[in-house]
């Protein structure tokens, strides 16, 4: 057994190979593995080897994090536990734990290991949070791969006869095995179509996506047994609690889970927005409990987020400040868009790249952000993962078929309830990206993915998370203070009246007008802008909902960019896209002609993955 650690620059997660031969190759190719996740300063890092059970594994993460105690031994040092990621247990867990005789740090993940040896057969059950870990199990002479129930700690991994790999990062894969070195056509056809790839494949070929609630088995360093601790099924099949009694329990949970997402020995804050969701944890939360808060602004002006956000925290006594998208942005845009789709495996959209920019600014107020995402999915269940018809012309006609495809596949895996649509397809498919790449930057919590509340939420009545019903009233109910302010959409205590209608509509329609302006113009209006400025529209409404207006951005402030990547002889010379169309495309957005900014977008993406991740690994 080999035991290295030391202090590098690199991203979460983890990385290992399984092989019982060859074992100098192996440990050079862990190293490859571990230093091609090397981004940024505030990581550490190690390996684990374990040559007579074949087990190569390696680790980064955010130093201070949860999982910064890595690797995990038990007492008698026959048990080793790799984890990447976080476990919000209950304080009962950690105190029966003590009071077996155990000693561990409760701030980091030291106890998982003295949970495993207490009951293994239950041990991946009673875990809640997005992880991935290996485990190394001397006594019984086998090691065991597992991640989340929601697979949103991705595992990529690959595997032949010969050899196991498996990382957090596709690239690390790409980098010891040349041969993956490809895009995939039916997963590019599905990244065009629906802005990312399905049924747990990668864009790469041969490269998948461990299955959410896995747990892979290893023996004598090949792959013994591929089964699940957890599948949808244990939550869909429970009873349905009466509206009442549903209610009733939801708040008993919200109020008990809520504190486990702001315990920790580094400093935490709070992301807020304007919207439902932060409303109703910030609700949730005891005023006297210190909670820095920030909203992320735009560069136009003050939009509602911050607007509201700041009156919120006020109403929570809670400091507030506003991380602003400034024009330095602007000025190293390259710089952050091939990051951006670098450090997520080309996950995340080019039109994601302020994500990094923000969250790198929000780890200097606190390193763990706690958000409000996922609350519309599972509270009100909002879609996540559409599929659309980009244009043909853009495209081979090879290409265009899986485009076509992708959208009978989404109706396929969309069969069922809408609820397991979201948090076991939609989630962890569609909105990984955005997530990657915050969490590149800082340790990311969102309390509405809590296990206990969400396998509650399947025993809600028929129809109940369908609409806002049960957002407001958590809120009303926890602190009716924050229903007199207003959402971003018109949504509040002011609901009752009969002017309320209006004043949605009022919300709705800023909320559209800078949509337009941001993303969705329709041609006939890009010409008329273009002409006559739109009446000075922009002036009042641009960025009163939005900070990211790509549209606008295309043709203005990144369009030399857009031009470097998309007119290059390069990118004209990918067989899977019309070079004459995509000439045509780039300058008619430029000149306001035509709106293409989703395509642009993908197209981008798609080519700097190319280039960053297979051509310049």
């Amino acid at each position: 057994m080999k035991l290295r650690i030391r202090r590098r620059i690199d991203m979460p997660g983890i990385v290992g190979i399984i092989r019982k031969n060859q074992h100098e190759i192996c440990e050079q190719r862990l190293h490859q593995m571990i230093d091609c996740m090397m981004h940024e300063p505030f990581y550490s890092e190690g390996a684990y080897v374990n040559e007579k059970m074949g087990a190569y594994v390696g680790w980064v993460c955010h130093k201070g994090s949860f999982s910064d105690c890595m690797p995990v031994l038990n007492e008698k040092k026959d048990l080793i536990l790799i984890f990447s990621g976080e476990d919000f247990a209950d304080k009962q867990i950690t105190n029966e734990l003590k009071e077996k005789g155990h000693i561990f740090d409760e701030s980091n993940a030291g106890y998982l290991i003295h949970l495993y040896e207490e009951n293994e057969k239950v041990f991946l059950e009673r875990l809640n949070g997005w992880f991935s870990g290996i485990l190394v199990d001397l006594r019984k002479e086998k090691v065991v791969l597992f991640n989340d129930r929601y697979g949103m700690n991705r595992i990529y991994y690959y595997e032949d006869k010969e050899v196991f790999l498996f990382s957090s990062e596709a690239k690390s894969l790409l980098k010891v095995r040349p041969e993956l070195r490809n895009l995939d056509l039916e997963s590019l056809g599905e990244f065009f179509s629906c802005g990312c790839v399905l049924e747990n494949r990668s864009l790469f070929p041969k490269v998948f996506v461990m299955p959410g609630g896995s747990v892979w088995t290893f023996g004598d360093g090949k792959c013994v047994r591929k089964g699940h601790y957890f599948t949808p099924s244990t939550w869909e099949n429970q009873p349905c609690l009466e509206r009442d009694a549903f209610y009733q329990e939801l708040t008993k949970t919200f109020r008990h889970i809520l504190p486990r997402y702001f315990r920790s020995t580094s400093r935490v804050a709070m992301s807020l927005t304007g919207g439902l969701d932060t409303r109703i944890i910030m609700s949730g939360l005891d005023s006297r409990q210190e909670l820095p808060c920030y909203t992320f602004g735009g560069v136009y002006r003050d939009c509602l987020d911050v607007l509201i956000a700041q009156k919120v925290a006020a109403a929570c006594h809670q400091k507030h400040e506003m991380i602003r998208l400034d024009k330095s942005f602007f000025r190293n845009f390259s710089d952050h868009a091939e990051k951006t789709v670098y450090l997520t495996d080309g996950c995340h959209n080019v039109c994601g790249s302020h994500d990094i920019f923000l969250n790198g600014q929000a780890r200097e107020i606190a390193p763990i952000r706690v958000t409000g995402k996922f609350g519309g999915e599972v509270l009100r269940s909002v879609a996540n993962l559409k599929a659309t018809r980009p244009l043909r012309d853009l495209f081979s006609p090879d290409l265009y078929e899986y485009i076509l495809e992708a959208g009978s596949t989404v109706d396929e895996v969309r069969n069922g309830r809408p609820l397991s649509y979201s948090v076991f397809k939609g989630i962890p498919w569609s909105m990984y990206g955005c997530v990657a790449a915050e969490q590149s930057q800082l340790t990311y919590r969102a309390p509405f993915m809590d296990n206990d509340f969400v396998g509650l939420l399947y025993q809600a009545p028929a129809g109940l998370l369908s609409g806002k019903e049960i957002s407001l009233r958590l809120i009303a109910d926890n602190a009716p203070g924050l229903t007199r302010i207003l959402t971003d959409r018109g949504f509040g205590e002011r609901h009752a009246f009969p002017l309320s209608n209006i004043i949605k509509l009022f919300y709705w329609g800023l909320f559209k007008v800078d949509w337009y302006y941001g993303v969705g113009m329709p041609d006939w209006a890009m010409k008329l802008e273009s002409k006559i400025g739109m009446f000075h529209l922009r002036k009042l409404f641009l960025g009163t909902q939005r900070i990211d207006h790509y549209r606008m951005w295309f043709q203005s402030e990144i369009s030399d960019y857009v031009q470097q990547i998309l007119l290059d002889r390069m990118t004209m010379g990918r067989p899977y896209l019309n070079n004459h169309f995509l000439e045509h495309m780039v300058e008619s957005h430029i000149k306001g002609k035509r709106n293409y900014t989703n395509e642009i977008n993908r197209a981008m993406t798609v080519e700097l993955t190319q280039r960053l991740l297979i051509e310049n690994i």
